[in-house]
């Protein structure tokens, strides 16, 4: 059905999200090598600007890449990304023009919130882990560019 478009997606999520990860994993465990391919931009390897975008750009909303170079973002990158990983089925509502307007709108206000959510459980807590050791973001510098350490009270 898809076969005309320009495989493969590549699709730029956010793997320290915990929603995201989850659909990604679920994404990962359909989708074919050659048709779904996926970057973590919270990865320490990942560079926005080498694509032309802020990494701000990039966490804003859900961005993914034909090999021709379109880009689809939002919405539209969630259901091409379904697409290309057999479960379009699922993601024809995302099609329906009478419910988009409504989609968008449940869209905007989860990426809004999303940054707020980190507190709920990742899919891949028990391998983020390991040796009583997890990998946690750095904490962000105070703004005399110093790190800010919390000290022990006596």
């Amino acid at each position: 059905m898809y076969n005309k478009m320009n495989w493969p997606l590549t699709l730029y999520f956010d793997g320290e999200c915990p929603l995201c990860a989850r659909e990604i994993k679920l994404l990962r465990g359909h989708a074919v090598k050659d048709r779904l391919l996926f970057v973590d931009i919270s990865s320490g390897a990942f560079d926005a600007k080498a694509l032309g975008f802020t990494f701000e750009h990039m966490q804003s909303s859900l961005h993914a890449r034909f090999a021709d170079g379109r880009w689809v973002t939002g919405l539209d990158a969630t259901l091409w990304s379904w697409r290309a990983a057999g479960l379009g089925f699922w993601a024809t509502p995302l099609t329906w023009r009478a419910l988009r307007p409504l989609f968008e709108f449940g869209y905007r206000l989860f990426c809004r919130l999303r940054p707020h959510l980190a507190w709920l459980p990742h899919p891949d807590s028990g391998r983020r882990c390991v040796d009583n050791r997890c990998a946690v973001p750095a904490p962000k510098p105070a703004s005399d560019g110093q790190p800010t350490l919390k000290k022990k009270q006596p």
